[in-house]
């Protein structure tokens, strides 16, 4: 599968608690890396979703935020990657920062070139991606 989606994670659910309205998706990737999404009760079902069922998360770069110094234990987002700054790609406006986790998971983020000035990102320095679980598609191979 191709999409234009910078963030793209395939692994296991590892857990799936249903709602009456939506469900809260746990996915397990490679390197041990958990990414929680939230999607509808109906979507969940008609993915057929399930512990130990092969599926995938999605990520736009722009969903992605960057935090340096923090306390993820302090924020309302329900992933919380932190990491090393791989790369940071400059553009007229915005940049990419490319984020590696621990496990080696690697999560693309899109932010203005006044915040990497300012939080002084640059490859090496610590940082955290952050993203809503709201903000996380999740599919599996047809």
């Amino acid at each position: 599968m191709r999409t234009s989606a910078r963030n793209h994670f395939s692994g296991q659910i590892a857990a799936v608690k249903a709602g009456a309205v939506n469900d809260e998706v746990t996915l397990r990737v490679d390197g041990g890396l958990e990414i929680v999404a939230i999607i509808t009760h109906g979507s969940a079902a008609s993915l057929g979703l399930a512990a130990g069922k092969n599926a995938f998360a999605l990520v736009k770069a722009s969903s992605v935020i960057v935090m340096v110094d923090g306390d993820a234990n302090k924020v309302s987002t329900r992933n919380v990657v932190a990491g090393t700054v791989a790369s940071v790609t400059k553009g007229a406006v915005n940049a990419e920062v490319v984020i590696t986790a621990a496990g080696g998971a690697q999560i693309a983020a899109i932010v203005t070139n006044d915040s990497v000035d300012r939080l002084g990102l640059a490859a090496g320095k610590s940082a955290a991606a952050l993203f809503k679980a709201s903000s996380v598609i999740v599919g599996v191979d047809a």
